[in-house]
């Protein structure tokens, strides 16, 4: 294996492992937490088709996220007046206590590593992130 892909392996690994423990004590997973953040962050009503879009995972996957929220009580359906079986989500007042907590912290790290790297730095970081996370966006949704 090159020797530059395996840092980079050693890096990226760690790096996800010090943000996965900004707070080891969460109640929830990573991908909920996600989900929660996206929920408390939307103008408008939530479907799980657009939890679905915007994680690029699949409609049963955020069916699963959303069911173990709504039991954990930080998530609550709302069915469609229109159709049955449709339904948006909306935080509950443990939900949105629970992404106001951790956001504080998560956001900290963040205007931390801005801090530390500067602004160019720091816009370069983020760019480079996204492309990644865009390239393999693409080679998940061809399989």
């Amino acid at each position: 294996m090159d020797e530059l892909i395996g840092r980079s392996a050693e890096i990226i690994g760690l790096f996800c492992r010090q943000q996965t423990n900004v707070r080891k004590e969460l109640p929830v997973r990573s991908s909920e937490m996600g989900a929660l953040i996206f929920v408390e962050r939307q103008a408008g009503q939530v479907t799980p088709l657009m939890l679905s879009a915007f994680f690029q995972i699949s409609k049963p996957s955020v069916t699963t996220i959303i069911h173990s929220l709504v039991k954990k009580q930080f998530l609550r359906k709302i069915p469609s007046s229109s159709d049955g079986r449709s339904y948006s989500v909306e935080l509950t007042p443990s939900g949105r206590a629970l992404v106001s907590t951790m956001a504080e912290e998560y956001y900290r790290n963040l205007e931390r590593l801005e801090e530390e790297m500067g602004e160019a730095e720091f816009a370069l970081f983020i760019n480079l992130m996204q492309k990644a996370t865009d390239i393999l966006g693409k080679k998940e949704r061809r399989q």
